[in-house]
């Protein structure tokens, strides 16, 4: 689950989150630290509870094994994952932190362009960059079906 204690930074909206994002990746040379700056993301990744870990919740289409599970929690939805490879994890964390406690609409309605503005999908791998897509694909999907849920409370 993607944590956040700072107060401020959960109430920011997505538009600023993705902002806030821009600034960090603009603070780096290279990508070879924004590497290291998104595998430090996944270091910070908290884990799946284990009874998610089951191929039902495995990210299809990810090159490495990665396991995503999504609950609405007051109304917002909350991802917790886990993968085998710290990228992936990286990527994850910067997707959550982005889309976890947002709504279901807000996720939905979300486009992701800013994954384009920072070059993360250019600088990712062909097998990476689908797992990229298959992992979003499935945060939405997510998203679908506990806004359906909310809807029918």
């Amino acid at each position: 689950m993607y944590i956040c204690h700072d107060l401020e930074k959960i109430k920011m909206t997505i538009q600023e989150i993705k902002e806030d994002i821009l600034d960090d990746f603009n603070l780096f040379d290279d990508w070879m630290e924004k590497y290291d700056y998104i595998i430090d993301l996944g270091k910070n990744l908290s884990k799946i509870d284990e009874k998610y870990k089951t191929e039902a919740f495995l990210v299809k289409g990810c090159q490495s094994q990665a396991w995503l599970h999504a609950e609405l929690v007051d109304g917002k939805i909350v991802y917790t994952a886990d993968g085998d490879a710290i990228i992936a994890k990286g990527v994850l964390a910067l997707l959550f932190r982005v889309l976890s406690n947002q709504t279901p609409k807000d996720v939905v309605a979300e486009d992701l362009s800013f994954l384009d503005e920072i070059g993360l999908r250019e600088h990712l791998s062909p097998t990476r960059a689908n797992g990229l897509l298959a992992t979003i694909k499935m945060m939405k999907f997510y998203a679908v079906a506990l806004d359906a849920k909310l809807e029918n409370q």
